[in-house]
């Protein structure tokens, strides 16, 4: 915990109206963790500290802690050096919502690939106007790590789905990374049901390549194109494995 959190403990909590209602615990946690109080890598007090603070059994402190954990604000440590960890998981827990929302709505490749296009187009124009040096060098260096994962024989997938990632941090708006991480996790689970193979991971690399040096360039005519055909490439390759009743021409 840091050092004002943990100069503050017996401060923190206070008792909840409602003994029995574990939401409420969950929710004055949260808020700590929001407002900064709690930041991540502090550690909570021990479930009997938690509970003489809320003035509350253990049974509620541990379904409030198992609510925070499944909405990706803390993580619980078994074991010696173990205890409850504030950790930023949220982002992992929406992707995973959105793989299970494409899922049970049999949305297919075409609409999702449809709507990462649009939403890349407008990260790519803003890396266009904001991308500075040390953001180029994070994509060279990208891609670099994909080449040598390449020359040793082994496929790209993650330094290649980590480029995207790398693109739209540069456009400076953290809201455009959120958005594109939970659309490239629908598309990332599409892409483990297809085989991959060497010459297909080297090819994305040689496009992002490209992409790259076309940004270095200001050239946002060539950028445009090559994202547009790269994202094509993707489709075409991701067509056969659309969910059952999927909409193909959504």
């Amino acid at each position: 915990m840091s050092p004002e959190a943990s100069s503050a403990n017996q401060q923190l909590f206070t008792p909840v109206k409602n003994r029995r209602t574990f939401e409420e615990v969950s929710a004055s946690i949260k808020e700590l963790i929001l407002d900064g109080t709690l930041k991540v890598g502090d550690r909570l007090p021990a479930e009997t500290q938690l509970a003489q603070q809320f003035n509350v059994g253990r049974q509620t402190i541990r379904e409030a802690l198992r609510l925070l954990e499944l909405s990706g604000f803390i993580t619980v440590q078994r074991g010696g050096g173990g205890g409850t960890i504030i950790k930023d998981t949220i982002l992992r827990r929406i992707s995973d919502l959105f793989i299970d929302a494409f899922r049970m709505r049999r949305v297919g490749i075409a609409a999702i690939t449809q709507a990462r296009l649009e939403v890349e187009r407008v990260i790519l124009d803003y890396a266009l106007n904001n991308a500075g040096p040390e953001d180029l060098q994070k994509l060279r260096a990208n891609v670099g790590q994909a080449q040598k994962v390449i020359q040793a024989g082994r496929l790209a997938t993650e330094a290649n789905a980590q480029f995207h990632g790398l693109l739209a941090k540069a456009t400076g708006n953290p809201v455009f990374v959120m958005v594109l991480e939970s659309i490239m996790a629908v598309h990332l689970d599409f892409l483990t049901r297809v085989p991959a193979t060497l010459e297909t991971s080297a090819k994305v690399v040689k496009a992002h390549e490209e992409l790259v040096e076309a940004i270095a360039a200001r050239d946002r005519e060539r950028a445009h194109r090559l994202l547009g055909s790269h994202l094509q490439e993707v489709r075409d390759r991701l067509q056969g494995v659309q969910p059952e009743g999927a909409n193909q021409e959504a």
